[in-house]
């Protein structure tokens, strides 16, 4: 499938690139985009939750009440969990949320992710660019130019580029990452997909191993 290369003003270089069936145009595994996607949110958790169990309550350990004659139940303790203040019965503990999934499960995942956008032409491949200094404005020139200033927008660039990722920063609708960084949770959570010429040789080259 070939595609025409865009400047940051969105008009047509010239050029064209071909972005590969094995890639963009394979028939999408929906069960390992939900298993990928899955591990992502779970990675999100921080899983340190925690409440105070009765042996971690600070308190008098004294028995607050003769055993018998009171009409009442016995207690032994006021760090009992029935009592105001007392422990937590069977409360959170921390926990390690992390997942374990096959590389190879990953990439179909990405394959897949990528295969529903370029059927959705959702996915602009740009020539690689960068600023002279950090500015929103200039980013918010460049999303008029390519239509997206209104649309959730993912930017995947080649190279580390701080002054691009600086200039994007303080948008909410837009997301600029480079390769590495590249999820399938954050491929199926934007409208629009931009590329970059340098993105584009990573990433397939990473996908078709």
């Amino acid at each position: 499938m070939k595609v025409a290369v865009l400047d940051i003003k969105g008009k047509d270089t010239g050029r064209k690139v071909d972005l590969s069936d094995s890639v963009f145009a394979i028939e999408p595994n929906n069960h390992a985009i939900y298993l990928d996607v899955k591990q992502y949110l779970a990675h999100q958790r921080q899983g340190t939750h925690k409440s105070k169990e009765r042996a971690e309550i600070a308190g008098s350990t004294r028995k607050i009440k003769k055993q018998k004659g009171t009409g009442t139940a016995r207690a032994g303790s006021i760090k009992s969990p029935i009592f105001r203040g007392g422990g937590r019965i069977f409360g959170p503990r921390p926990k390690d949320y992390t997942q374990k999934l096959n590389k190879n499960v990953k990439r179909l995942a990405r394959k897949s992710a990528f295969s529903l956008k370029s059927k959705e032409k959702s996915i602009f491949v740009l020539e690689d660019f960068t600023f002279e200094t950090p500015k929103t404005k200039d980013f918010i020139n460049v999303l008029k130019s390519l239509g997206l200033e209104n649309k959730k927008s993912l930017f995947v660039l080649g190279d580390s580029n701080n002054s691009v990722y600086l200039s994007s920063r303080n948008l909410k609708q837009s997301e600029v990452i480079i390769n590495s960084e590249l999820s399938t949770y954050k491929i199926l959570n934007a409208n629009s997909i931009v590329l970059t010429e340098g993105a584009l040789e990573e990433i397939e080259s990473n996908l078709n191993k």
